[in-house]
């Protein structure tokens, strides 16, 4: 798991509608800790998926990402929450 890979991928494909954490298209579901935990994405499984797959308005980047970049970005993702973004 590299996060530094993982904030980079965010920042060139993420931060347009999750700058700082946040979601431009749904406000609601934001990747703040307590969001992801009430949503059920506080894991990297749910993370990896819903990147790789899309859901509503999120398009699927598994076509566009490596699995490996979206592992690392999902573990970026994490950490961040954590943080408080």
């Amino acid at each position: 798991v590299d996060i530094n890979n993982g904030e980079s991928v965010f920042t060139a494909n993420c931060s347009a509608c999750h700058a700082g954490g946040n979601n431009v298209i749904m406000p609601e579901k934001t990747l703040k800790k307590d969001a992801l935990e009430e949503n059920e994405m506080n894991n990297i499984k749910s993370i990896t998926y819903q990147v790789t797959n899309g859901k509503n308005a999120m398009p699927a980047f598994g076509g566009r990402l490596s699995e490996t970049d979206i592992e690392d970005v999902a573990n970026f993702v994490i950490s961040q929450s954590q943080k408080g973004w």
